[in-house]
């Protein structure tokens, strides 16, 4: 074995249905992890299991379903684990102002209070075992906020904070905790961000015009890359870094944006920060 110190090379990771998650998944076991993937619907579970995996059924934002897949999880590695990798989540849009408290505690339930209500179940059977790895996927969008996504980097600016707390107070556990923050990563993040907002009353809110430009409806959704996208596998391999290093990083920024973003959220002040993101809200309407 590579890393000697690993005391377990068995994995649960979340949200493994495409994208981050699932090339995780696959990354991981080329390189020995035994992987337990989750995902919510029938068809995703079906597809990883076309693919010779054994997934688990999990919707991070039911606490029965957290329950029932963590036993079955313990039943699949023989009630052990060795590491953690909360990974599912999604983006919803929309300018604060016009987000119901429904949208807004949707958002939190699944990218916040699941992830950590399903760290703590586990995290009683790593202290037993004197081990464990745990590894928040959170975002560039983590670090920096952007107009039109506010609910969306609250929740991760959530995630940022909770990650840090833990790390210190499992000092001395044997259990690491680290954050992957993405930047732009070829996914079906953004897709799905643009169906969420087509729930949105665009027509009559005052961002209209930003979110024509923003957030164009399913239909006319194209997927949009730039020099500065990565794949998900460039996501992937640092997660492997968390998981196998001696010493792992407390943050893993992915592409020039995230490292971009880091950057200016330390350094640069936060009303140069607001004049740079005002090009994204559009022409207000008038009232």
């Amino acid at each position: 074995m590579k890393y000697p110190f690993v005391k377990s090379r068995t994995v649960l990771i979340t949200g493994c249905s495409s994208g981050i998650g699932l090339a995780t998944a696959h990354y991981l076991r080329r390189r020995g992890w035994t992987v337990i993937p989750t995902a919510r619907t029938y068809e995703d579970l079906e597809l990883l299991k076309s693919q010779r995996f054994t997934p688990v059924e999990l919707d991070v934002a039911d606490s029965k379903s957290i329950l029932t897949a963590v036993t079955e999880t313990l039943k699949l590695t023989g009630g052990t684990l060795g590491a953690l990798v909360n990974n599912a989540g999604y983006g919803q849009p929309g300018a604060i102002e016009d987000l119901s408290r429904e949208a807004m505690r949707a958002q939190f339930e699944t990218n916040v209070f699941g992830l950590q209500e399903l760290t703590n179940r586990l995290i009683p059977l790593f202290r037993k075992e004197g081990y464990g790895r745990i590894v928040n996927v959170s975002s560039v969008l983590g670090r920096i906020v952007m107009p039109f996504m506010g609910i969306y980097c609250a929740s991760k600016y959530a995630v940022e904070a909770l990650s840090d707390a833990l790390r210190v107070e499992l000092t001395g556990s044997g259990i690491s905790v680290s954050i992957v923050e993405p930047g732009p990563i070829e996914s079906n993040f953004r897709e799905r961000a643009v169906r969420q907002g087509s729930e949105l009353d665009q027509e009559q809110s005052h961002f209209a015009e930003g979110y024509k430009q923003q957030l164009s409806g399913p239909r006319e959704y194209k997927r949009v890359t730039d020099p500065f996208t990565k794949p998900p596998e460039a996501v992937a391999e640092k997660i492997h870094h968390a998981l196998e290093a001696r010493k792992p990083k407390t943050r893993y920024p992915v592409t020039v944006p995230a490292y971009a973003g880091d950057w200016a959220a330390r350094f640069i002040p936060d009303r140069l920060r607001d004049r740079l993101m005002r090009s994204r809200l559009g022409r207000p309407t008038s009232t």
